[in-house]
Order: structure tokens, then C-alpha cells, then sequence
């Protein structure tokens, strides 16, 4: 029987295998159930490690699901994720325009008996309290379920949004009431910080879901509102976790990085999951996974219990450092507040993100079609150079505005 040494990562031949994975993975094939066999690679036979949400009592995998990829036609990951302990499963009204959703109701009504073992989120974006009813009801009809566990407001960057008026509050203890939904929350890519902090102050959040990885994760803005949320008892589920797409450059950071992590027997992309799951404060890290191969490779990576070292986060920050230019790190008010309110600059990085970093550009164009009409027509008109003087990461935001005119439009 193979062993392996906690220190020296995965073994040799669970190594060879994970990295043949990821390889595959990163290509963007598939693969069938016989390819990846009955146990993730590299993965060992334990259970998938699971956290507490929160206060809510609820125990979640520290690995969950994101439905952003076609469920209908790849019932095969959903069967294999619940298989390996992957049942925590997140989805959107904006997915697929519902399709996610229902794939998802597909999967139950095939699968009856999958949904006590289920815990599923939703999300609608930011309508008025009394559309929220309607929207969920079409949401448990695509999902072919007569409840979700936690109900998500997708992707606020002000949580008075939602403070302010009471009836959310009020909506979201109706829902429970209603057995509909059992928690409620929302997600931020955007100003995740202050929406975290502002959230802590209150006692009627269950769960945020926020972007979190290496590149933010160690700002003292973050670290206050990930303490904040935690003291409160709010459970936390990151996205976002491998900070960006595969950056391109002469970077020396970025050609130890991969070589670093394989020397330990996992991937650079696995090691960004690791880094994000060393903070016992993250619930879950919600992962977009569409295909067998990705569900191996951060399956792989959940189980595995090696921590990584200081040298190992020095060497993330440094390239996070080297890298900066590349990634928006969602601090959206920023650049908002530079152009005078008048283009949210974030909301644009983040449809170019779909577009070329998750190759969802359906989603990327949808998303930017749903952005204010006045912002669309003007968003190239804008000088932008306060707002690039202003931007943490000083990110080259006139050039990308003019990519996403070409890209988005």
C-alpha cells in the first residue's frame, strides 16, 4: 500500500496522475467516468473534508459545485460530484439563461433520492421584494424542487442595496416561513469588503459569497471583513479562487510558480485552492467544474491534507505582485468615484473576464447587455485616467475598455 509523507504533498504516483489531469483539464477535453475511475487521482479514499456554515449548524464540503457550464448535457459531472462528496451545488436564474437550473432539475428528476442529500443554492439578481417571489418560484420549477438551501441576491456592490429597504429582510423571513428557502445571503464580486463588513453589523445574514484568492486575500481590508463575518457568525463560501486566467508573461514568479507546486506533487492551480481553504474561516470554495477532469483535479485537492508553506505564500504574493496588472480586484467603488459615477468600470472587467478567462462569452455579452443603457452607450467616450491614476493594481483600464468594445458589443 502507497504512502505518503504529509510534507512531501501527494505521492509519486498519485503525482503522475494529478498532473495528467490537469493537463487534460487545462486542454478544456473531457473525459468519460471509465477514464477517471472510481476515485479522483491523487485523492485517496477519505471523505471530502467538510466545515461549518457559519452559524447556521449547517456542514457543507469545502468544495462546492458552480453550475456556470452546460448541466443539461453533462449529467456525468453532476452523478460523479455527488459520487465524491461534492453535494453542495450552486446555480443562478443567470445561468444559461436557467438553463443550470435546469440541468440541475433534470438530475433530481432522474434522481429522486439525490436531493436529501443535496444542498442547493440559487441566486436572482437585485429585483424589487415583490418580484422576488415570482423569480424563486420560476427558480424551485427549474430545479424541479420545492425548496433550496440558501438563497442567494446575486452580486450586489452596496449592501444597503438590500439593508436599506426592509422588506428584504422581511421577504427573506416570508420565504423561510414558506419553506422555500432555508438561508439567505448574497454574493459580491465587487466593493466585497465593504459589503462584508456592513453585512456583519447585522444578524439577518446566513452566508455571503464573495470573491476571495490569493491576490486579495492578505489585504487588511479583507482580512478585517473575513474576521468581522466570521465573529458574526456569517458563513463564507469563496469564488474567484484562481484569481484570473492564465497569465502570459516573462514574469520569474510566474515560471517558479508552476515549477514550485509540481515539485510538491500538485498544481499551481491546485495550490490557489489550497492557499484560499488554509483559512479556516472559508466554508466552501464554490468552483466552476464542467468537466470530469477539473471535478478530479480540485477533488484531488480538497482531500489532500498537505498545508503549504510560508515559502509557498511568499511566492504567491510575489506573483501576485509581478501580475497585478492583470487582474481587477473588484474594488469597483474606486474606479467607479474616478469617472463620476458615470460607467461601473468593474462591472465591464468582469464581463471580459467571462469572455476571456472562463470562455463564457454568452454570459460575458448577457451580463454586459443587463449593465445601464446610458453606461453602455457612453463607456468608450470616457477619459479614464483618473481612474487608472486611482486603481490599486493600475490596471490599464482605457485599453480594456476599448477590448470590451470590441468583444462585448
Amino acid at each position: 500500500m502507497e504512502k505518503k509523507d504529509r510534507s512531501e504533498g501527494l505521492t509519486r504516483r498519485a503525482f503522475i496522475k494529478t498532473i495528467g489531469l490537469a493537463g487534460i483539464a487545462s486542454s478544456g477535453l473531457n473525459v468519460d467516468n471509465a477514464a477517471v475511475g472510481s476515485e479522483p487521482p491523487g485523492a485517496g479514499k477519505g471523505p471530502l473534508p467538510k466545515r461549518r456554515l457559519g452559524k447556521t449548524g449547517v456542514e457543507v464540503p469545502v468544495l462546492s459545485l458552480g453550475g456556470m457550464f452546460d448541466t443539461i448535457n453533462n449529467q456525468s459531472v453532476l452523478r460523479q460530484a455527488l459520487d465524491w462528496g461534492v453535494n453542495f451545488w450552486d446555480t443562478a436564474e443567470l445561468y444559461g439563461n436557467g438553463s443550470s437550473e435546469e440541468g440541475y432539475g433534470r438530475f433530481l428528476t432522474r434522481n429522486p433520492d439525490a436531493r436529501k442529500q443535496l444542498f442547493i443554492a440559487t441566486k436572482l439578481h437585485h429585483y424589487e421584494p415583490e418580484a422576488l417571489t415570482e423569480g424563486l418560484d420560476k427558480c424551485l420549477k427549474r430545479l424541479c424542487t420545492d425548496y433550496v438551501d440558501l438563497f442567494y441576491v446575486h452580486c450586489i456592490d452596496n449592501f444597503n442595496a438590500i439593508a436599506a429597504p426592509k422588506q428584504y429582510r422581511e421577504w427573506a423571513s416570508g420565504a423561510k416561513k414558506a419553506g422555500k428557502i432555508k438561508l439567505f445571503g448574497f454574493s459580491a464580486h465587487t466593493n466585497m469588503d465593504e459589503c462584508m463588513l456592513s453585512a456583519a453589523k447585522t444578524d439577518w445574514i446566513d452566508a455571503i459569497m464573495f470573491s476571495y484568492n490569493f491576490r486579495i486575500m492578505h489585504t487588511p481590508k479583507m482580512e478585517e471583513a473575513v474576521a468581522a463575518c466570521a465573529d458574526k457568525g456569517i458563513g463564507l463560501v469563496a469564488i474567484k479562487t484562481q484569481g484570473g486566467g492564465q497569465i502570459q508573461t516573462d514574469s520569474e514568479a510566474e515560471l517558479q510558480l508552476a515549477g514550485r507546486f509540481l515539485e510538491r506533487g500538485f498544481t499551481d492551480k491546485q495550490a490557489k485552492l489550497k492557499a484560499v481553504l488554509e483559512n479556516p474561516n472559508i466554508a466552501s470554495i464554490c468552483s466552476q467544474m464542467p468537466s470530469l477532469t477539473v471535478l478530479a483535479a480540485n477533488v484531488a485537492a480538497a482531500r489532500d491534507q498537505t498545508g503549504l508553506t510560508r515559502s509557498d505564500f511568499e511566492l504567491l504574493e510575489r506573483f501576485a505582485a509581478e501580475t497585478r496588472e492583470s487582474y481587477c480586484a473588484g474594488c469597483g467603488r474606486i474606479c467607479y468615484e474616478a469617472v463620476g459615477g458615470a460607467v461601473p468600470v468593474s462591472d465591464i472587467m468582469r464581463c471580459l473576464m467571462y469572455y476571456r478567462d472562463y470562455g463564457e462569452r454568452d454570459l460575458a455579452c448577457e451580463v454586459f447587455a443587463g449593465l445601464p443603457h446610458q453606461a453602455r452607450a457612453i463607456f468608450t467616450q470616457i477619459d479614464y485616467s483618473r481612474a487608472e491614476e486611482a486603481c490599486p493594481q493600475k490596471l490599464a483600464i482605457s485599453k480594456l475598455m476599448r477590448d470590451a468594445s470590441k468583444t462585448l458589443v
